[in-house]
């Protein structure tokens, strides 16, 4: 870049290009809704059911895994896929069959499905 075209020569209404391209944001989980799915996953903790978890935030949704032991599959995946929320709702419950227990736009609601099985446990 010469003195002459140092970025304080270009005109105030002028539009100066962003370098390189904008990679697309990842979905992720709000404080909210991780508290929710922490406040479900410490109970199951404490009643033995559960034993780990992974949170994956991937292009186009957002994933919490819960596991009875680490080495095996997700016991319960929650998703949280934006692009159905006017749908089905965003939230869904599946579980490790692939079977989806539960659909909604309220996450709470949906984690009940999770919830109800904890009390008959006890």
């Amino acid at each position: 870049m010469s003195e002459s075209e140092t970025p304080q020569s270009h005109g105030a209404g002028a539009v100066v290009a962003f370098p390189g391209p904008v990679k697309p944001a990842a979905v992720t989980f709000d404080r909210r809704e991780l508290s929710e799915l922490l406040n479900l996953y410490g109970r199951m903790v404490a009643a033995g059911e559960w034993r780990d978890y992974a949170i994956d935030f991937l292009k186009d949704k957002a994933q919490f895994s819960v596991y009875r032991r680490t080495s095996e599959v997700p016991l319960y995946r929650i998703v949280k896929d934006p692009a159905l929320a006017k749908r089905q709702g965003a939230y869904s419950i599946v579980a490790a069959t692939g079977l989806i227990l539960k659909r909604g736009s309220d996450l709470s609601r949906v984690l009940r499905v999770v919830d109800k099985k904890l009390s008959v446990v006890s």
